[in-house]
């Protein structure tokens, strides 16, 4: 069921956004430097599938479950034996690769357009590093788009906890009821829902493989550029 979208958008005043599923398809750059990574390691590469339904929490967590996966274990201890050297080849591939196999989901930049000329400031907030986000929004010519630009490591904590949307809400000078949320999945909502923000979630994205309409939000949408304002 589709709620009434134009009626949430009625009362915002501000959007805070999600990038890696909702204004990016970074998919292809998650598979590119995880390859790389897991060869320096000496291990076997991950499925494309997997690593889809697992974007979305933070490198950190990504990186586990990828290990985890590829060493076929659920044993913390084995694969923090071997977490810290992962993390630092992947922070090393990861400049070079940022951005070169991505794609900008269809609309956003006629999206973002829309809200900027509706007079909407707006946050990219994610759970990508914040020096990668910066990265990618610029290699791909959104970053003019943000106000401010706030990472997985921004914060003490990272969505779904609510502190990242009322952190970016602090720095819009408005309260968490004015201010949209757009993303792609549960965690999106989730935090949204517990800041006490409305939100609106992308029908294209990643929601760690799960049908996205089925979370808990204010409406759905096929594009960005067709929320109702």
């Amino acid at each position: 069921m589709v709620k009434n979208q134009a009626r949430v958008t009625d009362q915002m005043m501000a959007a805070i956004i999600d990038l890696d599923g909702t204004m990016v398809d970074t998919l292809g750059d998650f598979m590119a430097v995880l390859g790389l990574t897991l060869a320096d390691l000496g291990l076997p590469p991950v499925g494309r599938e997997f690593v889809a339904r697992t974007i979305g929490q933070g490198t950190e967590h990504l990186l586990r479950s990828v290990l985890g996966e590829v060493m076929a274990t659920d044993d913390a201890a084995r694969i923090e034996a071997v977490f810290a050297q992962a993390m630092a080849r992947y922070t090393a591939h990861y400049p070079a690769i940022n951005g070169r196999h991505a794609d900008i989901f269809p609309g956003v930049a006629e999206g973002l357009a829309r809200l900027r000329a509706h007079g909407w400031p707006r946050v990219c907030l994610t759970n990508k590093p914040t020096a990668f986000a910066e990265q990618l929004l610029a290699a791909k010519g959104l970053r003019e788009h943000f106000a401010h630009v706030f990472g997985g490591d921004a914060f003490a904590r990272k969505k779904p906890d609510p502190l990242p949307l009322l952190k970016a809400c602090e720095a819009l000078g408005l309260p968490p009821a004015a201010t949209l949320m757009i993303g792609d999945s549960r965690n999106d909502a989730q935090a949204a829902r517990a800041a006490g923000c409305p939100v609106m979630l992308v029908t294209y994205g990643y929601n760690h493989g799960q049908p996205v309409r089925a979370v808990d939000a204010d409406g759905w949408i096929e594009r960005l550029d067709e929320l109702p304002l």
